[in-house]
């Protein structure tokens, strides 16, 4: 054994009347052998750099994001069984339709019957009830749980909060209720308290799925991996130079020829209005809310080459676009045909997005003059605003963000868009989303090492990614930011496989900076609930990077 520790207990011993003390020093010999064997192999419990004593967290010490609050019970908690049933107030047509879907996920990996119910006032099993009588800042997307011997409890003012407290019951069950399939595990939930809700209101992650296409059912795998950490936002990156990628009525070259092919040259491809509302509807359904980019005046070179007339320089119709260079296409902001188009695109784009919001990008436009690029920019907003959606757009539109241009800003970088640019934005009635890329761009490679994505902002490990503060990030006026996002470009990744090596284990870490409160996160207890998240993935089919700076189990 490790550590010149050696038990030998022999049958004269264990005859003899100290038998029981001598077995119970053997015993706790063998223990501390067995821990010197693991931190002899590297397998301390608590990990690489956690620390003599330390402990993997269990039961609401898991959960990601933190909540606001969570307080140990006593008692055994309460076990998931045959009889358990999932319950709702009558003449609630949209918690029990959140009940039914809580349910379907856990008989999937339980294998119990899981009914779902009408309250009837007992206690007992998995309750979901809307409660108004809730402190108001518990807000729209907060929620109390609790679970106890009896039962499990989950209240909000709205459903939406309901539904973020389910997310928090999956993660308080183990790691097998992940599974696509019946496994066997205690399917107890501990006893304890939660109280929740969001530091911010707008919790996005885009995906771009223009320089690589996605299909709908990848889309969707992606909205699963978003509504467990509690991202309330997917936006969506339609079009760029390398394809364009929905279908819009009365413009048939923008899939024929726009949307043919992707980055690298391999077929591309675009959704229908039925595909896309359907994407809409999952979405929605785990309250995400889909935010669409079409991106102007730059990155328009698949637009250009299904309308060569919209292109300023006269010549022969751009040629599809496959590299991943940026900057070098423009649509004409001084032909009116442009704004024809862009008109028909917007209006037929919100008529189909429930959300607020419609992207308008704005970003790296490297052929075009600040007042040329502004006053684009201002009427294109207008032409959102008429559609009743507000302007969104990256932080290059600073100098047109406002309440009567675009409302809400991406800060991604200083290229383009000073802080104080911003501030001045944020005087006129803007709001900030914050999604710096060298802290939240989940393309960017993990270390030199990594064989996926790039790395022009630099690399961002695990700890970059979640040791910041959108609200000191930059020097703007208190309230002025709105949240955070976390965009993934996609050039160097062909498919969710990829994706998911990318986002996974960052996505969680910006999750948590846009859900908890800044006094509770600190780098070493979320690297400990991160590494319990691995197991969880491992159940659910997803792939991830195993990165060293996380212990995993």
């Amino acid at each position: 054994m490790a550590a010149g520790v050696f038990v030998r207990i022999g049958r004269a011993q264990l005859s003899s009347r100290n038998s029981r003390v001598v077995l119970v020093v053997a015993v706790l010999a063998l223990v501390a052998a067995g821990l010197g064997i693991q931190r002899a192999l590297g397998d301390d419990p608590g990990g690489p750099g956690a620390g003599a004593g330390s402990a993997r967290p269990t039961g609401h010490r898991l959960v990601v994001p933190a909540p606001l609050t969570a307080t140990d019970g006593t008692g055994a908690g309460y076990t998931l069984t045959v009889r358990t049933t999932v319950r709702t107030a009558e003449g609630a047509p949209e918690v029990r339709r959140i009940a039914e879907q809580l349910a379907a996920g856990l008989r999937r990996s339980t294998g119990l019957p899981l009914p779902v119910g009408a309250a009837d006032g007992a206690r007992g099993g998995i309750e979901l009830a809307l409660d108004p009588q809730l402190p108001a800042e518990t807000g729209p997307e907060g929620y109390r749980l609790w679970a106890d011997g009896e039962g499990v409890r989950i209240t909000a003012r709205t459903e939406e909060g309901l539904y973020r407290g389910t997310q928090t019951l999956r993660q308080l069950l183990p790691a097998a209720v992940e599974s696509r399939a019946p496994a066997t595990a205690d399917w107890t939930v501990a006893p304890v308290t939660v109280t929740d809700r969001p530091r911010y209101p707008y919790r996005g992650a885009m995906l771009d799925v223009a320089r690589h296409f996605f299909s709908v059912d990848e889309v969707k795998a992606y909205v699963d991996r978003l509504s467990l950490y509690k991202f309330n936002h997917l936006h969506l990156h339609l079009t760029d130079d390398q394809g364009w990628r929905l279908a819009v009525p009365g413009r048939p070259a923008l899939t024929a020829i726009g949307a043919a092919t992707e980055i690298g040259g391999t077929p591309g491809g675009f959704y229908t209005e039925t595909d896309y509302r359907e994407i809409v509807r999952y979405a929605q359904e785990r309250y995400l809310t889909v935010v669409p980019e079409v991106d102007l005046p730059g990155h328009t070179n698949a637009a250009l080459t299904a309308y060569p007339e919209l292109d300023c320089s006269g010549g022969p119709a751009p040629q599809p676009y496959f590299g991943n260079a940026v900057g070098f296409s423009l649509i004409c902001p001084t032909d009116e045909r442009t704004y024809a188009f862009t008109g028909e695109v917007i209006a037929y784009l919100a008529s189909i997005t429930p959300g607020p919001y419609l992207h308008i990008g704005g970003d790296e436009v490297k052929t075009l003059a600040p007042a040329g690029y502004q006053e684009f920019v201002r009427r294109v907003a207008a032409q959102v605003r008429a559609a009743g959606k507000v302007p969104f757009g990256w932080n290059q539109a600073a100098p047109v963000g406002g309440r009567e241009g675009v409302g809400l800003l991406e800060f991604w970088s200083t290229d383009g868009a000073s802080a104080a640019e911003m501030a001045a934005a944020v005087g006129r009635g803007a709001q900030v989303v914050m999604a710096p890329a060298g802290r939240a761009y989940l393309d960017m490679k993990y270390d030199s090492a990594t064989a996926l994505g790039v790395r022009w902002a630099g690399t961002v490990s695990v700890s970059n990614a979640y040791s910041w503060d959108p609200d000191t990030e930059l020097a703007l006026p208190a309230g002025a930011v709105a949240g955070i996002e976390a965009p993934l470009w996609t050039e160097t990744l062909p498919g969710l496989a990829e994706v998911d090596l990318m986002a996974l284990p960052r996505l969680p870490a910006l999750a948590e900076i846009g859900w908890s409160a800044q006094s509770a996160r600190d780098w070493e207890g979320f690297r400990l609930r991160l590494a319990g998240q691995g197991p969880r993935w491992e159940a659910a089919g997803f792939g991830f990077s195993r990165r060293p700076e996380i212990p995993w189990p």
